[in-house]
């Protein structure tokens, strides 16, 4: 299947590795040129050299007022038109509700919440019909996950301003669409087994939760969020999509 990607630019934040790297990708399989972000300007140069000649990257952090700007005038001047993007952050600091301090419910709003909706603003005026926004969000966004007090307050809101922005760049003809991975195997799960100190224990509960009994691979998600972002999704929009092996007990 053609996803109609050939010529077009992405950017991709939080994507030197894991979910952002996988779409990266997938993205680039298709004949699509990708602006990869993260904090960490090695982890950037990684992901360029495993994505070839049509990547570039840039290290940012969407918690600084000034990346916004900076992020979408070099995504413009590198790729020559931006088509879309894919917005992730990474997860905030595990926690129950009563016990996470309150600083780290002020550093994730700043940068769960405010970090993209700045992105968004910088980069909304340069987007034209046909576009497409992806938000990673988390199945959090359905029902609450143990231990993850900050990401299940935060993610539901970032969701119902995604379903917003849809209503409102819909007549633009700009798409805006949520995705709800599930557990997927990427580094941030691996160092949550490991913690655990029985990560095969762990797994083995994990995948006994979930109805295709196995955890997510971070190229299943990247096909999805590839798909969604491409103009072989043009009539979808303002939804959340889980990728998730069937563990959200909603429709």
């Amino acid at each position: 299947m053609d996803l109609g990607l050939g010529g077009r630019g992405y950017l991709l934040t939080g994507a030197s590795r894991g979910l952002g790297l996988a779409t990266a990708r997938a993205l680039v399989a298709d004949g699509a040129r990708v602006l990869v972000s993260s904090r960490a300007q090695a982890s950037v140069d990684a992901a360029v050299a495993d994505l070839g000649p049509g990547a570039s990257g840039v290290a940012a952090d969407l918690a600084d007022p000034d990346t916004a700007e900076r992020l979408v005038t070099t995504a413009r001047e590198r790729m020559g038109r931006v088509d879309g993007a894919l917005l992730s952050v990474g997860g905030p600091q595990p926690g129950g509700v009563l016990d996470t301090a309150e600083e780290h419910w002020r550093d994730a709003v700043d940068s769960v919440l405010l970090g993209p909706l700045r992105l968004l603003r910088a980069l909304v005026p340069h987007l034209g019909d046909g576009a497409a926004i992806g938000l990673v969000l988390s199945t959090s966004v359905r029902q609450p996950i143990g231990h993850l007090a900050i990401s299940n307050g935060l993610r539901p809101g970032l969701a119902m301003t995604a379903k917003a922005l849809a209503d409102e760049l819909g007549p633009r003809g700009i798409r805006v669409v949520g995705l709800m991975p599930g557990t997927i195997a990427t580094d941030r799960i691996t160092d949550i087994e490991a913690a655990s100190g029985d990560p095969a224990a762990m797994r083995a509960r994990t995948e006994a939760g979930i109805p295709l009994r196995r955890v997510g691979t971070p190229e299943e998600f990247g096909r999805v969020a590839a798909f969604l972002l491409s103009p072989a999704a043009s009539y979808v929009t303002g939804t959340m999509v889980a990728v998730d092996g069937g563990i959200l007990r909603t429709p």
